[in-house]
């Protein structure tokens, strides 16, 4: 089979011998399955025993949507329209036909979600991973890189899991990554970026890799509770105020008790 590369094309070489005593001219019709397009000679004069070599382009094919290692054919018909300049009352038409296979398309493609807002130091978050399989083969992850540029930030092997799973053409798999800033991370803008290869690309000689990052705002940790300070001076009262208002009525109660006894004794 002709073989169509990434880009939706193939080339195909063909001759047409004359093996008549007159010169002849012949057109030239194409089918292209796969809904490609054709770009090739639409008539030629071929001298008495001539042959003549052509080249048939085929464009327009989107490999990406059509199943890797799908065949079908396509065809040239040739027709003899004319002898000796004499057109044919009944020209006569001959068609040789051939395969066309879709390629192997390795295409993965990796997204980091965006943080819902900035981390405190000393404190977790969770990153969506999503790795998606816009090839027309089923794939899984070769390998994963997760690199950033913030040395007091850290994080899990959470994402070893996807190169586990094999993902269909046309689907996605998720997992999630644990990030974690030191207690004594400063205030910065840290860029964590993943890399993710295709296994299958790699197992048939080919590189695919894909990227993405995800900028994280680390702020430094909630401030501690103010205590309350003890006074300088050790005599100096420490006024308490407090909103128990039945506390309250009790002792006015027992000060006016207080002030009545004191006052039947002064007049005694």
């Amino acid at each position: 089979p002709f073989s169509v590369n990434e880009d939706g094309a193939a080339t195909v070489d063909f001759f047409v011998y004359n093996d008549e005593l007159l010169p002849i001219t012949v057109e030239f019709e194409y089918e292209i399955p796969f809904e490609g397009e054709a770009d090739g000679p639409e008539s030629e004069n071929i001298a008495s025993g001539g042959n003549k070599s052509f080249t048939l382009a085929i464009t327009g094919i989107d490999v990406w949507a059509h199943q890797a290692d799908s065949k079908e054919d396509f065809t040239i018909t040739v027709t003899l329209v004319s002898r000796a300049s004499i057109p044919q009352p009944l020209p006569e038409s001959k068609f040789a036909s051939g395969e066309l296979q879709i390629p192997r398309v390795y295409s993965l493609e990796v997204d980091v979600s965006d943080p819902v807002g900035p981390m405190n130091a000393g404190s977790e978050m969770s990153l969506q991973v999503t790795v998606r399989n816009n090839g027309n083969v089923n794939d899984r992850v070769g390998s994963i890189e997760v690199s950033d540029n913030c040395p007091l930030l850290t994080t899990d092997n959470g994402l070893d899991i996807l190169t586990t799973r094999d993902i269909q053409s046309g689907q996605k798999t998720e997992a999630s990554i644990m990030v974690s800033a030191s207690q004594s991370h400063p205030q910065r803008k840290c860029d964590l970026e993943v890399t993710i290869s295709s296994n299958g690309a790699a197992n048939t000689g080919g590189s695919d890799i894909s990227n993405d990052e995800a900028r994280i705002t680390v702020e430094p940790p909630p401030a501690n509770e103010e205590q309350p300070e003890e006074p300088d001076d050790p005599n100096q009262t420490v006024e308490i105020v407090s909103s128990n208002l039945p506390f309250t009525g009790s002792m006015l109660t027992i000060s006016m008790l207080i002030l009545a006894v004191f006052s039947v004794k002064k007049r005694s």
